[in-house]
């Protein structure tokens, strides 16, 4: 245990000097929310794979793979890295070069510029509230890795947390994000490979057969598909709907504006190339699921007092069963800094977003002139600290109680925002007059239909055979349905 808080506190250490370079680097709500938009590629590479893997691709999605199996793991691993890969590839550069033109800090501020509307930009920055969701997720499984690490209790842990991040986010923005993220996705690397490595000879040295022993675990762990998988068991919601929620999830917004921290489209290109190799490292951490069939004893997955089954403590159970304790001290350090990493680009997301295109634009008019422009930044700053100091207090109460999969907890807000975002963005970037009335009706038809049949799916279409209780198949329905109003309805007009 001394070891454990030596070496954590020694990672805050390291991080808060990072979080006091930002600060230092920080000269205003631009540099606060975007940096100085020269970064280096590599940089900004590591620091998107660092904040798009998170906690959940490091702590909650092995459980999934534990119960569902191989088509868990395709979901969660090739078919989201293809679908990731492809749209950002595809939205970046045009996403950069308008977002220069335009000089937009956040995303709904890139949508009120390029479709000309205010309003439009106010509906994204509240929609952007759902993100919130995921600091939920964040918070609660650093808690769930820090609480056996250090001993401390839920509450001990959900205060360390939410105090550290928020203060070094709080003075450094986006510079502290970038540094920090550096550092935590540099970490990463190391323990992907050490924790892949562990697998990897586990399965070389198992005393038997190693298929013939999971599938003796269950009957479908290594099928293509899972009649018997909770979340994913079809062809629709393993191949279709992964490959799809993943190149929706492109669109959220701590992912995409990173495309505004560099000065061209080459130096795009180049970030997506480092991005697509080291997240892909880092989504076939997911394949601990199959292994800690072999190693983790069902009773390491149960909570001590209600005896309840948690799939989310699989990650943490078979690190403690593989390595020895020193070794499970430093990897679980670096699963807090993998959940960490994500949970600081969100609350720069979420914080800029509400300051610059919610409490700005929903200013008096009158007052809002009365002000120039540089008053106008202070304004923002200080409203992104206030939203700061919210969104840690409302995600410490939540999880004081945390759901019971916090990874669909996470999922349903976040898979509704991407949804929504996803056709305004491909028609921004793919129409040079794109339609404002469009992309608002499809927009709306997407949030309307992933949060209506999430919730209502099984009771109004009970003879449908899919699987409503998880997220992305839903969104991917939504997406599905609406994505292709995107060509159909903005052809005529630009072509005309």
């Amino acid at each position: 245990m001394t070891f454990a808080w030596l070496l954590f506190v020694t990672y805050l250490l390291l991080t808060a000097g990072l979080g006091w370079l930002g600060y230092k680097r920080t000269r205003g709500f631009n540099s606060f929310a975007l940096g100085d938009g020269g970064m280096h590629p590599l940089v900004v590479g590591i620091t998107l794979a660092a904040s798009t893997a998170s906690a959940a691709t490091f702590i909650v999605n092995p459980g999934f793979v534990y119960v569902d199996g191989f088509s868990a793991w395709f979901h969660l691993a090739p078919a989201l890295v293809i679908g990731i890969t492809t749209m950002l590839f595809v939205l970046s550069p045009r996403f950069r070069s308008l977002g220069a033109d335009n000089g937009a800090l956040t995303l709904p501020d890139w949508v009120g510029k390029r479709y000309g509307s205010r309003g439009f930009a106010v509906y994204f920055a509240l929609l952007s509230l759902l993100s919130f969701a995921f600091v939920v997720l964040l918070v609660g499984g650093i808690s769930i890795v820090m609480q056996p690490l250090l001993g401390v209790s839920n509450v001990t842990a959900l205060l360390i947390t939410l105090c550290f991040v928020t203060g070094y986010v709080f003075i450094g923005g986006t510079y502290a994000h970038v540094l920090t993220n550096l550092l935590q996705g540099a970490l990463m690397i190391g323990v992907t490979l050490l924790v892949l490595g562990s697998c990897v000879w586990i399965v070389i040295t198992f005393d038997g057969d190693v298929l013939a022993e999971l599938t003796a675990r269950q009957s479908n762990l290594l099928h293509p598909t899972n009649p018997d998988g909770r979340l994913f068991k079809d062809v629709f919601s393993i191949y279709v709907a992964g490959f799809v929620i993943g190149a929706v999830l492109a669109c959220q917004p701590h992912i995409l504006t990173k495309a505004l921290y560099v000065s061209s489209d080459r130096a795009v290109r180049q970030y997506l190339i480092v991005f697509t190799i080291v997240f892909s490292l880092f989504a076939l951490l997911v394949t601990v699921g199959f292994v800690a069939h072999l190693t983790v004893a069902p009773e390491a997955l149960r909570d001590t007092a209600p005896g309840a089954f948690r799939q989310d403590l699989v990650m943490t159970a078979y690190l403690q069963t593989v390595f020895p304790d020193w070794l499970f001290t430093i990897v679980a350090v670096v699963l807090l800094a993998a959940a960490m990493s994500t949970l600081d680009g969100l609350l720069i997301a979420l914080s800029t977003i509400a300051a610059n295109d919610v409490v700005l634009n929903l200013l008096p008019a009158s007052y809002r002139q009365s002000l120039d422009k540089p008053a106008q930044l202070r304004l923002a700053m200080r409203a992104g600290h206030v939203v700061l100091i919210i969104s840690a207090v409302a995600a410490f109460v939540i999880n004081l109680s945390p759901p019971r999969l916090l990874g669909v907890f996470g999922q349903v807000g976040v898979y509704g925002l991407a949804v929504a975002l996803a056709p305004v963005l491909l028609a921004g970037v793919w129409f040079e007059r794109p339609r404002l009335r469009v992309a608002i009706v499809l927009s709306i038809a997407a949030l309307t239909l992933h949060f209506g049949l999430y919730f209502f799916g099984a009771a109004v279409f009970p003879t449908v055979n899919l699987v409503w209780a998880n997220p992305g198949v839903t969104a991917a329905i939504a997406a599905l349905v609406t994505l292709p109003g995107v060509v159909f309805a903005n052809r005529e007009i630009n072509n005309g």
